[in-house]
């Protein structure tokens, strides 16, 4: 069994040897790339007219709410039971948005996110290919836990490769 054991670390560590490695802070990349800034605005842009809307429904809601309150002493049964109704179905279209325009921002923000979070990734790869890299690391992931300081960090070249 110890042979084996030795065997196998010899094994790896051959495996290993002239083996080039790089680490990078992706997060800080995306952070750093112009058409995040674009995006970020789009995104808080969409949220906004969401919020909006949201808003002018609830006032709506709470206005008829008012009135109803106002004038439900007044009102025959057959007619608080409509504005009760009415009420209930505007506010059950309420929750309806709300649930909708969250689906809707989180579609809108992939949507916005994703060719650049591809456009970073490909850049990478090809600072990893033209430079030779067998592994690129991310650091922003927390998972890893070491990387010697003479490991290359490719932050500058990829930025390069981006042009910023």
């Amino acid at each position: 069994m110890k042979k084996l054991l030795f065997l196998l670390a010899i094994v790896i560590s051959v495996a290993s040897f002239g083996q080039k490695f790089g680490h990078i802070n992706s997060n800080e990349l995306l952070q750093a790339m112009p058409e995040n800034v674009e995006a970020q605005q789009a995104i808080q842009s969409h949220a906004k007219e969401l919020e909006t809307q949201l808003m002018a429904m609830q006032a709506e809601l709470e206005q008829k709410y008012n009135d109803y309150l106002a004038n439900k002493d007044s009102l025959s049964k057959l007619l608080q039971q409509t504005k009760e109704s009415e009420l209930n179905d505007l506010n059950t279209r309420i929750q309806s948005f709300q649930q909708t325009a969250q689906q809707d921002l989180q579609a809108k923000e992939s949507e916005l996110l994703q060719p650049i979070i591809e456009k970073a990734r490909n850049a990478i790869r090809e600072v990893a290919k033209e430079e030779s890299y067998t592994y690129v690391f991310d650091t922003s992931t927390g998972a890893l836990v070491y990387w010697p300081e003479e490991s290359d960090d490719l932050m500058p070249k990829v930025k390069t490769k981006l042009g910023m």
